[in-house]
């Protein structure tokens, strides 16, 4: 714990002091600029112990909608630390002290599905974003779980990301399904009782999910990305999510046994 907070204070305070206030500025005047981003994911990562491997690439070359597994908080950081991407995230993260704000510079699609317009608003910037070239992450499970296994994907997330495709005019989107894996704590396989320092438990406060979180020691993130392929969108939304949902779970299944990474299907 000391060596991280001597971390924290010396370099990734003034990384934010410096990265915060140019990032403000850029996103205020309608800009993006992603090295600040991947600069302060990149500290996250340092500073939380994490390790990140990736397998696979990020589809760059066309418009992306990632689909994928959701464990804890942490995994924005790690993905973050990677690739750059625009998170789609329940509207009340905006209103979290500190967090919120900084995912607005990373211009995180905030969303209240429980309010048709907010949902309709946030599809057509979902729609703009793939439109001008961007890459999308939608946790498709809907929520956080354990990590031992994928929750169904959500039908509903992938429908509105496609009539958000029709709207905008983005055409040649690209799917990719992204599968996350925290699969090493303090050097070994993690196991069933270790995932409480991993995950994000719902039964416990913020505060005490934050707190293991911290000290739970050092771990080995992999992102594992699946093959990429073309989003029609007139393609049913059920059969689309499936597919992806199934891809992932074999992967984390793989994963998290220490077992060889399935064939990836698709095409690139």
């Amino acid at each position: 714990m000391i060596q991280r907070a001597l971390f924290f204070i010396f370099i990734y305070i003034p990384v934010m002091l410096i990265g915060v206030p140019v990032q403000f500025v850029v996103t205020r005047l309608g800009g993006f600029w992603s090295v600040p981003t991947r600069l302060f994911h990149t500290c996250g990562c340092l500073f939380l112990g994490m390790k990140v491997r990736v397998i696979g690439t990020p589809s760059t070359d066309k418009p992306t909608l990632l689909v994928s597994n959701h464990i804890s908080w942490t995994d924005i950081i790690a993905v973050g630390s990677k690739a750059d991407v625009t998170f789609v995230a329940k509207a009340e993260i905006r209103k979290w002290f500190f967090v919120g704000f900084m995912a607005s510079l990373q211009r995180t699609l905030f969303v209240d599905r429980t309010n048709r317009r907010d949902a309709h608003r946030a599809s057509q910037e979902m729609g703009q974003r793939l439109a001008s070239g961007g890459a999308v992450l939608l946790f498709a499970e809907g929520q956080s779980d354990t990590g031992t296994h994928v929750l169904p994907f959500r039908s509903a997330l992938i429908g509105s990301a496609q009539h958000a495709m029709q709207q905008a005019g983005a055409t040649e989107v690209m799917i990719q399904p992204l599968t996350i894996a925290y699969t090493k704590l303090q050097g070994l396989p993690v196991g069933r009782t270790d995932r409480s320092f991993i995950s994000w438990i719902k039964s416990k406060s913020v505060g005490q999910n934050i707190r293991e979180i911290l000290t739970g020691g050092t771990r080995e993130v992999t992102l594992a990305f699946g093959a990429p392929r073309l989003l029609d969108p007139s393609a049913d939304r059920k059969t689309v999510a499936k597919e992806a949902e199934v891809e992932v779970r074999r992967m984390l299944v793989a994963l998290n046994r220490g077992l060889p990474l399935p064939e990836v299907t698709g095409a690139a």
